[in-house]
């Protein structure tokens, strides 16, 4: 890019014949190649697939400010804070999509906090039950005086006996 000249050239080495900067609440400018640049080149395919070019990118003071991050994104102090960053947005992922936190229950700030509170301490037994060993397996309990009575006259159990399972039946 050439920003004194207002010209971007491309991969082929032809120079755009249009730049413009429209107004708009996010500033970018665009350049234009012709088309009779664009139709006849060899590097088409991998440039673009219309007849002419467009590109949109930002000022030159916000492409400077963007391509010294991505530059700093490549070094290893960047990389090891962002690993910090990646464990936090996890965690926020978790919340908003396992727990239904995009949206708060409650309208006043101290229910909310509460709210907040409360779902934390569910995530934090959820990872810690995650590291605890299985439980063993538990052997049905026997049957009470009353279940054994109604086993015997045929009458059904209440759903919530169900579980448990009588040798005889």
């Amino acid at each position: 890019m050439d920003w004194d000249a207002k010209q971007v050239t491309c991969p082929s080495g032809k120079t755009s014949g249009w730049w413009t900067t429209p107004p708009s609440l996010a500033p970018y400018v665009t350049a234009s190649f012709s088309v009779a640049d664009c139709r006849p080149c060899p590097l088409k395919s991998s440039c673009t697939r219309t007849d002419a070019r467009t590109v949109t990118f930002l000022p030159r003071e916000l492409y400077n400010i963007q391509s010294e991050s991505r530059a700093e994104q490549q070094t290893q102090e960047w990389l090891s804070r962002y690993c910090l960053r990646a464990g936090i947005e996890s965690t926020i992922s978790e919340f908003v999509n396992g727990h239904g936190m995009r949206q708060c229950r409650y309208r006043s700030a101290d229910k909310a906090h509460v709210q907040h509170v409360l779902t934390a301490i569910a995530v934090n037994l959820e990872r810690i039950g995650a590291h605890l060993p299985a439980a063993p397996e538990r052997r049905p309990r026997t049957p009470t005086a009353l279940q054994d009575y109604l086993d015997q006259r045929g009458i059904a159990r209440p759903r919530s006996w169900r579980v448990a399972t009588h040798p005889t039946g």
